[in-house]
C-alpha cells in the first residue's frame, strides 16, 4: 500500500523543521487550507508570522521549483503584486529536512475581490498583463506545458486504469471523453498560441485584495501554456456578462502586453481540459488521508454521473461561437 505522503508532520516536527531555519517559534501552528501541499502559518518570536510551504513529494524536480521561485521573485523585483518566497542570506528560497523540502513566505491577509467590479477586472488585467510580459521572456526549462495530453489524455487513461468509473457509467465516460479529446485537438490545431510562462492556476482563490491593492498568489502550478489560461477563470454568468468582464480585463492588459485574439477560441477547451484534469487529481491523491476527509462526494455514483454531465455540455459548448472583443 502506497504510504501517505506527510503522514510523519507532526506539529513538532514541522516546528522542528522551522527552527532548524533559524526561526524561533512561539508554539502557534495553524494548518491553511491546502490539499496539494501542507502549508501552515507560524508565529514567531517578537517578529511577524510566516507561511511555510511543505511541498508534496514526488511532484516536483527540484529544478522546477527553482523556476517557480526564479519566476516569482523576478515579478516581485519588478513591483508587480505577487508573493515570493523569502530568502535567506545566500539567496537560498528551497530548503531541506529529513525528506521534507520547504518554502518559506511572509504572511500576507487579504479576502477574495469582487469580480463582479469592472474596476477590480481592469487592474487584475493589469497585472496579469505585466506578469505575460515578463512570462515572454522566455519559456520554463524545466515545468511542463499546459497541454491536452497531461491535462485531458493522461487524465482518462489514469481513471480507466484504475477503475475510478462506475460500471454503469463507463461507457458512457469512455465515448464521452474519446469524443471530447477528438474535438479539442481539431480546436488547438486550428488555433495556433504563443506558449508563455503562466501563473497557470489564476482562479478567485488565488487573487488577495489588501488594502486596496490585489496579490496574485500560489504560483505552485506555474507552467508555460497560452495567455488565456490566466484570464478564462475571471469569467463567470451569461455569454454578454462575460463578453463585458472579458473587454474589461484584455483593456487593462494590453496596457503592458499585447493580446492575441485568436486565443479567444481556446476559452472552452481550457474549461474542459481543467475539469478533466481536476477529476483525475483528486483520484490521483485519493490515498492521501486529507482528500476522503476534505473532498468526501468525491468518487461516488453521483458525483461520476455529475462529471458526466458537465462534460456532455462542455461538448456542447465546444460548437458554440467563441466570446469576442466587441470594438
Amino acid at each position: 500500500m502506497e504510504t501517505a505522503p506527510f503522514h510523519d508532520l507532526s506539529p513538532d516536527r514541522v516546528i522542528d523543521a522551522i527552527e532548524q531555519l533559524g526561526y524561533l517559534s512561539d508554539l502557534r501552528v495553524f494548518p491553511l487550507n491546502s490539499y496539494e501541499n501542507r502549508v501552515y502559518q507560524f508565529g514567531l518570536e517578537d517578529k511577524e508570522p510566516i507561511i511555510a510551504k511543505f511541498y508534496r513529494p514526488n511532484r516536483w524536480s527540484d529544478e522546477q521549483i527553482f523556476e517557480e521561485h526564479s519566476f516569482s521573485l523576478a515579478l516581485a523585483e519588478l513591483e508587480i503584486p505577487v508573493v515570493p518566497p523569502l530568502q535567506n542570506d545566500k539567496g537560498e528560497t528551497l530548503f531541506h529536512f529529513e525528506g521534507h523540502r520547504i518554502a518559506l513566505y511572509p504572511r500576507r491577509g487579504g479576502h477574495a475581490p469582487d469580480l463582479t467590479n469592472l474596476e477590480t477586472l481592469f487592474r487584475l488585467g493589469q497585472h496579469i498583463g505585466r506578469i505575460h510580459a515578463l512570462g515572454k521572456v522566455q519559456k520554463f526549462e524545466h515545468r511542463p506545458e499546459l497541454s491536452l495530453q497531461s491535462y485531458a489524455i493522461d487524465s482518462r487513461e489514469y481513471l480507466l486504469a484504475n477503475d475510478f468509473i462506475p460500471a454503469t457509467l463507463l461507457p458512457a465516460y469512455q465515448s464521452l471523453s474519446q469524443h471530447l479529446i477528438e474535438k479539442m485537438t481539431v480546436i488547438l490545431e486550428s488555433n495556433n498560441y504563443t506558449s508563455i510562462r503562466l501563473h497557470g492556476d489564476c482562479h478567485p482563490g488565488n487573487i488577495l485584495e489588501r488594502q486596496d491593492s490585489l496579490y496574485l498568489v500560489d504560483l505552485d502550478d506555474a507552467r508555460n501554456g497560452p495567455a488565456i489560461q490566466d484570464i478564462w477563470m475571471m469569467l463567470s454568468g451569461e455569454r454578454e456578462q462575460k463578453t463585458a468582464q472579458l473587454m474589461e480585463i484584455i483593456e487593462g492588459y494590453e496596457e503592458f502586453c499585447e493580446f492575441d485574439v485568436r486565443e479567444l477560441p481556446l476559452i472552452e477547451t481550457m474549461r474542459t481540459l481543467r475539469l478533466m484534469h481536476y477529476a483525475a487529481w483528486l483520484a490521483k491523491r485519493w490515498h492521501d488521508p486529507a482528500f476522503p476527509q476534505a473532498f468526501p462526494w468525491f468518487n461516488t455514483e453521483k458525483y461520476w454521473s455529475e462529471h458526466i454531465l458537465e462534460l456532455r455540455e462542455q461538448m456542447a459548448t465546444l460548437d458554440e461561437a467563441p466570446l469576442k472583443l466587441i470594438p
